[in-house]
């Protein structure tokens, strides 16, 4: 099926648009507000250029990185997003199956329209993370948590930054039926949880057996209550712009944050990571690996497990490029001083 897929990144998230019902669309692509930081979440990354060296040996290149202690064979993670089966009928056991084939590490969301248990049957093979939050109910919580305990996923990826829904004003306009989550079958309708606090998350991390990542900050004071409260990595994000307009886009919060991290736990970054050299970017900034959320599920609308496999081979086929090119032999070798702010956006 791959010679039917598209040949570019841009080109998925054009298919994608055209062949999911426009409500559907309208969920997916939407942020809050004017969508300025959906906006800015991607020129922010544009807004930086690369230093290029040349006549290096470049003949071997090494894409691999250390998440969580595991020596991964990439940076790329597809990130938690809600009821994939509105993209494609074969939801999220088709994007599992789809990143696992190249080598990715598989979020799934607890509002997922599939059953945890069915992608760990079904995935077995595909490193999985489970995305969850801290409910009012604590004992929806802990079930999430046992679930993925039980089904085999490697760490828990804990949303800190949704206390309420935000209100997006295009997907406010989405006509579409909503699948459900059955792994939150017992939840009661718009059950987030305002009060939650980081003795939150130090208990959760205390009771889980899984590492727990904390997902959503934008500052350096929290990323450090979070290493306090005992997480294993945090995720800077701003939730897709999904929840407030004009907050910072993350790549102007990432070298804050990881300067506060000072290498004590894993950094990841999302938001707007559209090519290969945006991962570039954001590796030489500090990032340990990145998630990508909306470009991976245009691959799965256009071409399911195929599609999504795809996808994540165009970047890692950009990111090889863009190493060479610069004259870098591994990921690992990629500093602040390979990123210099972009003349063009003076």
């Amino acid at each position: 099926m791959t010679s039917t897929l598209p040949l570019t990144l841009p080109e998925f998230a054009e298919r994608a648009a055209e062949v999911l019902p426009d409500g559907v669309l309208r969920y997916f692509a939407g942020a809050a507000g004017d969508e300025i930081t959906l906006a800015d979440n991607v020129v922010a990354w544009q807004r930086l250029a690369l230093r290029q060296r040349v006549l290096v040996d470049v003949s071997k290149r090494d894409l691999s990185v250390e998440i969580l202690g595991v020596r991964r064979p990439h940076p790329v993670i597809m990130a938690p997003m809600a009821w994939q089966t509105l993209a494609n009928p074969g939801g999220e056991i088709a994007a599992a199956q789809g990143i696992g084939a190249a080598g990715g590490i598989y979020t799934m969301s607890c509002w997922a329209s599939q059953h945890a248990d069915d992608v760990a049957a079904q995935a077995a093979d595909t490193t999985r993370w489970m995305h969850i939050h801290i409910f009012p109910d604590r004992d929806i919580t802990q079930r999430l948590v046992d679930r993925a305990v039980r089904g085999g996923f490697e760490a828990l990826v804990l949303t800190a930054d949704q206390p309420v829904a935000g209100r997006r004003d295009r997907s406010m306009r989405a006509q579409f039926a909503r699948p459900g989550s059955p792994n939150l079958a017992d939840l009661a309708p718009g059950s987030l949880e305002p009060a939650q606090t980081w003795e939150d998350v130090a208990e959760l991390v205390t009771s889980s057996p899984l590492p727990v990542i904390v997902k959503g900050l934008l500052e350096p004071g929290d990323a450090e209550l979070a290493i306090q409260a005992g997480a294993a990595g945090i995720v800077v994000s701003n939730h897709g712009a999904r929840q407030l307009d004009t907050v910072l886009s993350t790549a102007s919060a990432l070298p804050a944050v990881v300067e506060q991290v000072a290498g004590r736990v894993d950094v990841l970054v999302d938001g707007g990571i559209r090519r290969g050299s945006d991962i570039v970017k954001a590796l030489a900034l500090g990032a340990d690996a990145v998630l990508i959320g909306r470009p991976l599920l245009w691959g799965l609308a256009v071409g399911g497990a195929d599609g999504v496999r795809h996808s994540v081979e165009l970047y890692l086929k950009e990111l090889d490029i863009a190493l060479a090119v610069l004259g870098v032999t591994s990921a690992a070798e990629l500093e602040p001083s390979i990123v210099l702010p972009a003349p063009w956006s003076a």
